[in-house]
């Protein structure tokens, strides 16, 4: 069976489109861009992934992690971020940097992430990319 559409975006909103595509391209790479004089609305196209899109909302209210409720997590971004947690580490330390800030860092043995905010709120976990066998 043929598909309905293709692929096009995940579109986060948040309170200052250029500030989060900024984010998200120190991150995953990429560019950021925007049309002049239509700043509300930033595109990333991630290298060898998706496009992400990033929509000014005026009255702006972050998800909550790990609430289900009403304004809960919504969803979030997995990210690989090596094979050894030596460079999850690294990861961890440049995200900070760049304004992320931890959620969830407790457990990672067992869970194999670590989950952080962006600087929109928006919940993102650095993955380690392959299991250790058990």
């Amino acid at each position: 069976m043929s598909p309905v559409a293709r692929f096009r975006n995940v579109v986060l909103d948040c309170p200052d489109p250029r500030a989060l595509a900024a984010f998200y391209a120190a991150v995953v790479g990429g560019v950021p861009e925007w049309e002049e004089g239509e700043e509300d609305w930033v595109v990333l196209q991630v290298p060898g992934g998706p496009r992400l899109g990033f929509q000014e909302v005026a009255q702006y209210t972050p998800p909550e992690w790990p609430r289900s409720d009403r304004n809960g997590q919504q969803f979030h971004i997995d990210l690989d971020a090596g094979s050894t947690w030596a460079e999850i580490d690294a990861a961890h330390e440049r995200v900070l940097a760049l304004g992320a800030r931890p959620l969830e860092l407790q457990d990672r043995e067992k869970k194999d992430f670590q989950v952080y905010a962006d600087p929109a709120g928006h919940p993102f976990c650095l993955c380690r990319i392959e299991k250790p066998l058990t």
